[in-house]
């Protein structure tokens, strides 16, 4: 078998794999969540802490649906990559999903903060705590630690420590590459939670993201990478598929943060956070759309949007809830296409 059959079988049969594994798990899944009562709570409480009458009455229909589907999403992920290294233990193929240099970080990150956010889905859901589940400043810490641990780890093992401009070359930033991956994880796994507000928004939206990862990390050699982004896309495929409106079930905090800070490692480990914004467009706008209402009601007394993040915006504006999906979902392919051609132009 050459080799480049080899990487094929490896990226499209560890994608097919993901998604077959997750999709045979679900019903089982459901029923646990229905069962035990993991159901979703509304959110009572605007960004600013007001009340949030508005989008109270434009979701209520979906409280008790079950949540915590991001679980199953980043532990069928784990799976394969722990069946991936057993076959080749055992010599049956010569490749492994788990490797020092391309993945053992994007796999600890994905794990540990999809425990933080599992822990804050099911404090939510049994209504502990002031705020209904972590604290802000507790889960900000918490990915901070996270954050700190890879950026040690890509500083002081891996050696990285220029980023990449793309057709200007790589510019060495020494020590401040750890405060900067910091606050890509941040950032990431923030922008992904804000979105997650509609049924297939940020699953959808994250399918394009490791989508165009995988196809840089393929370009750049990164071959266990590319197969890693593969079985992403594979298990957060399968959750899609049952998560298109109206949804079986929800991401939660769990998938959402966990995914998120797992495209901003990939993002730092292919040395693409200029191209970033560009594939992770939607991201983006949402998270701007928080921060400019934020701003202007605390300065201003005045709201920009009838509501933030923005799909919410064009939701009490009328919209189908399918209808701003879809948009985005557009919007999205576009713009992470925009990004791969960037990318490999760049390079």
């Amino acid at each position: 078998m050459s080799e480049v059959v080899k990487d094929l079988v490896l990226i499209f049969g560890s994608m097919f794999f993901a998604f077959l594994i997750s999709i045979l798990t679900i019903p089982a899944f459901t029923r646990f969540l229905i069962s035990h009562k993991i159901g979703k709570q509304i959110r009572e409480q605007a960004l600013t802490g007001e009340k949030s009458s508005m989008f109270s009455s434009l979701h209520a229909k979906k409280s008790g649906t079950p949540t915590m589907g991001g679980v199953l999403i980043w532990s069928c992920a784990l799976l394969v990559v722990l069946i991936s290294r057993a076959i080749s233990a055992l010599g049956i193929f010569d490749r492994s999903l788990l490797n020092r240099k391309e993945t053992w970080i994007p796999i600890f990150t994905m794990v540990a903060v999809g425990f933080l956010g599992a822990l804050d889905d099911y404090l939510n859901i049994k209504g502990v705590g002031r705020t209904k589940g972590l604290s802000a400043k507790f889960k900000l810490l918490w990915l901070t630690v996270f954050g700190g641990v890879g950026a040690y780890w890509f500083y002081e093992k891996l050696g990285f420590d220029s980023i990449n401009i793309p057709w200007l070359g790589d510019i060495t930033i020494g020590w401040w590459y750890i405060p900067l991956f910091i606050f890509i994880i941040l950032a990431t796994s923030n922008s992904v939670n804000i979105t997650d507000g509609l049924d297939g928004l940020a699953s959808g939206l994250l399918i394009l993201a490791f989508g165009a990862f995988g196809v840089i990390a393929y370009v750049q050699g990164l071959l266990i990478l590319s197969a890693f982004c593969a079985v992403l896309v594979g298990t957060t495929a399968a959750f899609l598929w049952f998560n298109v409106p109206p949804a079986l079930f929800y991401m939660g905090d769990t998938g959402a943060l966990s995914l998120g800070a797992t495209l901003g490692v990939i993002a730092m480990l292919t040395d693409q956070i200029l191209i970033l914004p560009f594939i992770g467009f939607i991201f983006v706008i949402e998270t701007l759309s928080c921060i400019i209402q934020i701003i202007s009601k605390k300065l201003f007394k005045k709201k920009v949007f009838l509501i933030a993040p923005l799909h919410h915006h064009f939701e009490a504006k009328g919209w189908p809830e399918s209808k701003v999906v879809m948009r985005f979902w557009i919007l999205g392919g576009f713009f992470a296409s925009i990004g791969i051609i960037l990318s490999l132009l760049s390079t």
